[in-house]
Parts: structure tokens; sequence; C-alpha cells
């Protein structure tokens, strides 16, 4: 067996439609394309979403929601992850290389630390915002934070 001796699987291709070849093919004349009407021309392209002129679907569904082109997006991490993390790790700082290195942030993102869970530890943390309660629990546990 080679490359000069391979065929598609029995089934599997179909020949395409020949149309525009004389009316004994029996898809000739209109090739197909109906009588009169855009359609029925040539170079005639229709707009994605046309529906024929009844009111296309983007434009029934009603718009939903907003996004601010200036908007920051932060990475959230929450206090029982740093907490496993430090524990097996056994850190006491936890910054942005960190973070970084355990696979919890890249090096373009934003980090922001969000209050679930709970921190036993120490720690210093670093990080580029901080929820109001995440701050609380991380000082309440002795630690402090640093903001990026």
């Amino acid at each position: 067996m080679n490359l000069s001796n391979l065929k598609p699987a029995v089934g599997s291709t179909k020949n395409s439609k020949r149309i525009g070849r004389g009316t004994g093919s029996g898809r000739g004349g209109t090739s197909t394309r109906g009588h009169k009407g855009a359609g029925s021309r040539s170079g005639h392209k229709t707009k994605i979403g046309f529906e024929g002129g009844q009111m296309p679907l983007q434009r029934r569904v009603p718009k939903v929601g907003f996004k601010p082109i200036n908007r920051t997006e932060y990475v959230g991490v929450n206090l029982d992850v740093l907490q496993a993390l430090a524990e097996k790790h056994s850190l006491t700082t936890i910054d942005f290389a960190a973070l970084q290195a355990h696979g919890l942030a890249s090096k373009n993102d934003l980090v922001k630390i969000l209050g679930r869970g709970e921190v036993k530890a120490k720690l210093e943390i670093t990080a580029h915002a901080f929820s109001a309660t995440a701050q609380k629990a991380i000082e309440a546990a002795g630690g402090s934070i640093v903001k990026l």
C-alpha cells in the first residue's frame, strides 16, 4: 500500500450536484435558483443573519448587560487558597512571584485577594487589591498586607 492507491471509504464521499448543464439533467433552466428575484441573479449575496425581511434574531433578543471599555479585571484568589498554599510550602510571605510560581496568576494578571475562608497563619501578603473582608481577616490573624 502506498499513497498512489489510497481511496476514501465506500459511501463516505458524494459527487457534487452539477447544475446548469442543460434541461435534460433535471437541473438546467433556472439551475435550482427559482424564478426572478435577487437570489436568481449572479453575484447576489445575502447579509449574515438576514432572514428574508423578518426581524433578525439579533434584533429580536433584548440587549443585556454593560461592560465598560476601560474596566480593570482582577484574578481572584481566596484566603482559603492562600492558607493551603502557606501550609503546603511553609511560606510566611506570599507575593506576586509566589502566586505566579504556583499557577494562581500569570505574568500580566492583576491579583485581588478575596475573603472566602480564613487565615490561621501570620502572613505578609502582597497583591494589587484586597477586599475589605480579606483585609480584616489577614490583619486579625496578625498578618500584614502590601498593595502593589
